[in-house]
């Protein structure tokens, strides 16, 4: 309430002159009004000086000598009247841009101070500071999770909407991880904690939203720049005009209403008002360039791995070859395949896990490079591979080749099976496309983005299955990273203002390379959060269309302003040449300008929110 203290007692002081005149006492009621602009134009002045001795010359020198000079040539009415509505305006303005910083200011609050430890046996009440990494948090229903962890045990259900921005609560087991500021919904988790104070998830974003918010778009740079040629030029028109027309009062009123305030305040109101929505979104744009440079945006490129895919492979299917049955594929492979490092061993054993098979390590396992693996298993010799292990084993790939051809050209990865010299089936593995892919590019494709190409170093087959799946009709497949690099230079040689979306680390060339790099499930990343020029921070990929949706908004909310307070200043200046405007009435007009931009750039916190995304 501090910045409403001086318009307060300005305020008092006018009423107090209006009364006094009334009662027959000018010379009080004078003072008083002398009184009422200093009390409301002092701080104004004394920031005009500052302005000053940095060569600076703004709207706060414009005012101040609009204020002096009328006190100076009587009118005590227009000056209290300027600096009155100019504080008023300041501190309305000063108020509307706290209040555009909510998603900041809530950020911060949902940080929980408290912490339930486990030491020496005991659960204890510590400051959330004070935790250690390593250290077991205790985590219970309604509570907020008060570090970044990972599950140690227990199960339970997690509200992570202030960091990823997802409505639905997701499932917590052990080994998956937590962020400082969640809620828990349902259970009892114990937590071990990974990252506490300012290197928790919560602390990055709101130090990534903080640096946003500052930063500065290309056209408020320029308006800045237009403010330091315009004010100048305001000031040597008003002092021409004034010596022309002989009338001082006109050359001060054109002083005045000639201040770019709401220019100036245009576009860093809608900055802070756009970021501030995507962040309480999940969405985290680096700063107002690349705001403006989302909402330009025409092309877009998507890694496969990772992105339009989960990026963990599944078992997708169980071929069995008569007379064997599907359950006995999948025993033999598990057991085959629980001794295997290979990445596509996992999905598999797991599945066996998941239908209760045994999965005990085989006798012995041997790596085939490029063909697959060998295992002994209880006395019997199991191969898990492709056509070629079978080919060296002298094994009739058969009917089992033929599956495995097919499946391959429908984007899975085959793997035979075979248990003493006879083929008994065949397995397949893939890496499955996220549900809210196809969506996603629907919705790019409604906001007119031209061109959707996905990169990958994956086989053509692979590739051009995912892409169907997604809706992509552009493909570029078996790319090296910097193959990765040269597609999107392409792009851009064909005057497109290109968005890579990837997982911020293995497409780094890439996301570097284009307009605009966005990182996919950001959350609890360091590097993608303060590297990427926009992240998304859960792996919702309907978030994209939503971000490049707000920020053209956002851009159209600029440019309006723009044009409003442009439009105001000559509106404004024509009334004073034509004996319409009087200094009071001008500056009530040009604050009403300033908080006509204020409140058009406001309606960016009710853009419609992201589609729900499929629950986990």
């Amino acid at each position: 309430m501090q910045r409403w203290k001086l318009p307060a007692i300005s305020a008092a002081l006018i009423l107090a002159s209006w009364v006094g005149s009334a009662a027959g006492h000018h010379t009080l009621g004078d003072v008083l009004m002398v009184a009422a602009a200093l009390v409301a134009g002092w701080r104004v002045a004394l920031s005009a000086w500052r302005a000053l001795v940095a060569r600076d010359i703004g709207i706060d020198a414009l005012v101040t000598v609009a204020a002096t000079g009328a006190i100076l040539i009587g009118n005590y009415w227009e000056a209290a009247a300027v600096t009155f509505l100019f504080s008023v305006g300041s501190a309305l303005e000063a108020a509307t841009l706290d209040k555009t910083r909510s998603a900041l200011t809530e950020l911060i609050a949902i940080a929980p101070d408290i912490a339930l430890l486990e030491r020496d046996g005991q659960v204890v009440e510590v400051a959330a500071g004070e935790v250690s990494p390593g250290e077991i948090i205790i985590v219970k229903t309604g509570a907020r999770v008060p570090v970044d962890g990972v599950v140690a045990s227990g199960r339970g259900t997690i509200d992570q909407s202030t960091i990823t921005g997802e409505s639905v609560p997701v499932e917590k087991t052990v080994g998956e991880n937590v962020y400082a500021g969640t809620i828990s919904r349902s259970g009892f988790l114990r937590i071990t904690a990974t990252g506490v104070g300012a290197d928790t998830t919560l602390a990055r974003i709101i130090h990534r939203v903080e640096e946003a918010q500052e930063a500065k778009a290309p056209t408020q740079t320029f308006l800045e720049q237009f403010s330091r040629w315009y004010t100048p030029a305001i000031i040597v028109l008003a002092v021409v005009s004034g010596l022309v027309l002989r009338d001082l009062e006109l050359a001060l009123t054109l002083l005045v209403i000639g201040c770019p305030g709401a220019l100036v305040i245009s576009i860093p109101v809608a900055i802070v008002s756009g970021i501030g929505r995507a962040a309480r979104d999940g969405v985290l744009i680096k700063g107002g360039e690349y705001l403006e440079t989302a909402a330009k945006v025409d092309a877009v490129a998507l890694d496969k791995t990772g992105t339009l895919t989960a990026g963990t492979p599944v078992l997708t299917t169980i071929t069995p070859l008569s007379p064997h049955t599907e359950t006995e594929v999948l025993a033999w492979a598990g057991r085959a395949e629980a001794g295997s490092e290979h990445p596509l061993a996992a999905p598999i054993v797991h599945a066996a896990k998941e239908r209760g098979l045994d999965t005990s390590l085989a006798e012995k396992v041997e790596s085939v490079p490029g063909k697959g693996i060998c295992a002994s298993v209880d006395g019997h010799e199991v191969l898990a591979g492709n056509a070629a292990l079978f080919a060296e084993h002298g094994i009739d790939a058969g009917r089992a080749a033929t599956i495995a051809d097919s499946l391959a050209g429908a984007g899975h990865t085959p793997m035979l099976i075979a248990v003493d010299g006879e083929a008994i089936g065949v397995l397949a593995v893939a890496d499955e496309i996220r549900p809210s892919a196809p969506a996603m590019i629907t919705e790019l494709r409604e906001k007119g983005i031209s061109r959707i190409v996905m990169l990958t170093g994956d086989a053509q087959p692979v590739a051009r299955a995912v892409a169907h799946q997604a809706g992509i009709e552009e493909v570029a497949a078996q790319l090296l990273p910097e193959d990765k690099l040269d597609e999107i230079e392409r792009l851009r040689q064909a005057g497109h203002t290109v968005a890579m979306i990837g997982d911020g680390v293995n497409d780094a060339p890439a996301l570097a390379s284009a307009d605009l790099g966005v990182a996919m499930g950001a959350a609890g990343s360091a590097v993608a959060t303060e590297t990427a020029d926009l992240a998304l921070m859960s792996d919702d990929l309907m978030r994209l269309p939503h971000a490049i949706g707000l920020a053209r908004r956002t851009l159209t909310v600029m440019r309006q302003n723009i044009a409003l307070a442009l439009l105001t200043v000559a509106l404004l200046m024509t009334g004073v040449f034509a004996g319409e405007v009087t200094m009071a009435l001008g500056m009530l007009v040009h604050e009403a300008s300033v908080l006509l931009v204020i409140a058009n750039a406001m309606r960016l916190p009710t853009w419609p929110e992201v589609p729900a995304s499929q629950p986990r």
